[in-house]
């Protein structure tokens, strides 16, 4: 009987996965890893891992003799040393298509609630006030609003579509886009991040994390935005560096921002940005819905299947040239 060890999660339960590996003819071990020496202890006899937001790093693989394959709950997988994971031969796949709508949605209606300036009538309100203009100003109409979307995977794309009937004008970066697809989405294509910073009133997060990605958003771009924009981050916490984030909204040189993600998670509670009177926090919730998170769970879990039935795997990440299976 081959061994399916669960080092992390936070959902209620874990049937969903059981349900799809036991009947495969896995045992299903779940452990709530915190250190390096129980995430070795915790896959010594795995032949395959499933984590959450547990740190694997090339020291701990090198304990999982037996691991053929780690399966990522979710989009991002920077919590898991790509490389070390391709030279030691082990398959590393994602779960990259549970939440496209969730997180698109999740999206707009922060977009929407910041530009509409929701939560600041919301506070007004409590503190006894009745005020609109000196709430409201600057309030532009959608119509003369730029959105500035940077990233234009499956996410971004699913943002524009649902943005494009409010009226926005869109602009999009990524380096990677291929030429005149932004159009079909009624998007304007940037050359350059800077020149979008610039000009747009929202600009919002759409990029995996990587090395080159990380702080991409710093106190120089800050610097770039207007004075009343909107930063939107539904992508990964490290894109942004939070505390000059926290100083570019304190000094107002940033009217606004809207975050599901942070660098660090929970956000602490001593963070800079928690004494910020101007931003909109979410829990690390986008890809949620009832439906996405069971998604998630089979999905992840069925990569595992596919896997030891020789077949190719659905959402890999890494290329072992010489994998252990």
């Amino acid at each position: 009987m081959k061994n399916a060890v669960i080092t992390d999660s936070n959902y209620l339960n874990n049937d969903p996965e059981r349900s799809v590996l036991e009947s495969a003819g896995f045992r299903v071990v779940l452990h709530n890893c915190k250190t390096a020496e129980e995430l070795k202890e915790a896959g010594r006899e795995a032949d395959a891992v499933l984590v959450q937001f547990a740190q694997i790093t090339e020291d701990v693989m090198k304990a999982w003799e037996r691991c053929q394959i780690i399966v990522r709950y979710g989009i991002g997988y920077d919590n898991v040393d790509i490389r070390a994971a391709e030279k030691l031969g082990i398959q590393v796949c994602n779960v990259p298509d549970y939440c496209m709508d969730e997180v698109a949605d999740h999206t707009c209606a922060l977009i929407l609630a910041s530009l509409r300036k929701l939560l600041p009538f919301h506070e007004s309100i409590r503190r006894g006030e009745w005020s609109v203009e000196g709430i409201a100003r600057p309030m532009k109409s959608f119509a003369n609003t730029t959105i500035g979307v940077v990233g234009f995977g499956r996410i971004g794309r699913n943002v524009c579509r649902r943005l494009a009937p409010f009226g926005f004008r869109i602009m999009v970066y990524d380096p990677y886009l291929k030429p005149g697809m932004e159009s079909a989405f009624g998007a304007v294509r940037m050359e350059s991040l800077e020149d979008l910073l610039r000009e747009s009133d929202v600009v919002s997060l759409h990029l995996p994390l990587m090395p080159e990605t990380r702080h991409l958003i710093d106190e120089q771009a800050l610097r770039l935005m207007k004075p009343h924009a909107v930063l939107v981050n539904t992508s990964r916490g490290g894109l942004v560096d939070t505390a000059a984030l926290a100083r570019a909204l304190r000094g107002k040189a940033l009217g606004f921002a809207a975050l599901d993600v942070f660098e660090e998670e929970p956000l602490p509670p001593d963070h800079p940005l928690r004494s910020c009177d101007n931003v909109l926090f979410t829990p690390h919730a986008a890809f949620y819905s009832d439906e996405s998170l069971l998604r998630l769970q089979r999905q992840a879990a069925e990569e595992i299947v596919r896997w030891f039935r020789g077949e190719p795997p659905a959402s890999p990440v890494n290329h072992p040239p010489n994998p252990r299976r």
